[in-house]
């Protein structure tokens, strides 16, 4: 486990650092939405496949009001978590 005290926690790219070194192209600009009468919006086909979201899948929403809104596979946030959970208990590793 990597000791946050060690880490400037006000780094934007913490968690790139920490948490998802990244090795090849990770930011991709898909196009535009339109927001239909019922709040909906069509991921596009290029974003579902690269982020594998399928029909049925459930993604949570999330918001900033300075930085937007992000969609994120409710499955990744529960892995995620799982792991936070998992190293939590065992603190001495």
């Amino acid at each position: 486990m990597i000791s946050m005290k060690s880490k400037n926690c006000e780094t934007e790219n913490l968690v790139d650092e920490m948490i998802v070194p990244r090795k090849e192209k990770t930011r991709h600009l898909f196009g535009s939405v339109k927001v239909g009468e019922r709040g909906q919006i069509v991921i596009p086909k290029e974003a579902r496949k690269i982020f594998g979201i399928r029909q049925g899948d459930i993604l949570l929403v999330l918001g900033d009001t300075e930085r937007g809104i992000a969609l994120v596979k409710a499955d990744a946030i529960q892995e995620f978590a799982r792991k936070i959970l998992d190293s939590a208990s065992r603190p001495d590793e």
